[in-house]
C-alpha cells in the first residue's frame, strides 16, 4: 500500500466514532473480540467485526489468534505517523505565530 493509500485508510478508520471508541478500548491492553463486543452492547457482533476489519486494513489494529480467541492489539504507529506528518508541523507553526504576536504586542 502506498503512503497516500495508507493515510487515506487511516483517516477513514479514524473518521467513525465507534472505531475511535474501539481504539480507546485497546489503548491500555489487548482485548478479545468477545470482550470488545461486550463493551459495545448497542451494536451487534457482526458490526463490531466490520469495524475491526476497517481498523486492521488501516493497520491500526493487529489481530492475533490464540486458540479459539482472537486478540486485538492497538498499533499506535500509524497514528504517530499522522501526527508527524500533519499535526506536528502545524502545531509548531501555530506556536511560532502566537510567539510573534506576543512579541509584537509586548
Amino acid at each position: 500500500m502506498s503512503t497516500l493509500d495508507s493515510s487515506d485508510a487511516i483517516f477513514k478508520a479514524l473518521a467513525a466514532p465507534t472505531r475511535r471508541a474501539l481504539l480507546d478500548a485497546l489503548k491500555d491492553t489487548p482485548r478479545t473480540t468477545g470482550d470488545l463486543c461486550a463493551r459495545f452492547p448497542e451494536i451487534d457482533r457482526c458490526t463490531v467485526m466490520q469495524h475491526l476489519k476497517v481498523l486492521e486494513d488501516a493497520e491500526l489494529v493487529i489481530a492475533q489468534r490464540k486458540g479459539r480467541e482472537r486478540w486485538n492489539h492497538l498499533n499506535a504507529l500509524p497514528i504517530k505517523h499522522i501526527y508527524e506528518r500533519w499535526i506536528g508541523p502545524y502545531a509548531t507553526q501555530a506556536v511560532d505565530v502566537l510567539d510573534r504576536l506576543k512579541t509584537n504586542l509586548g
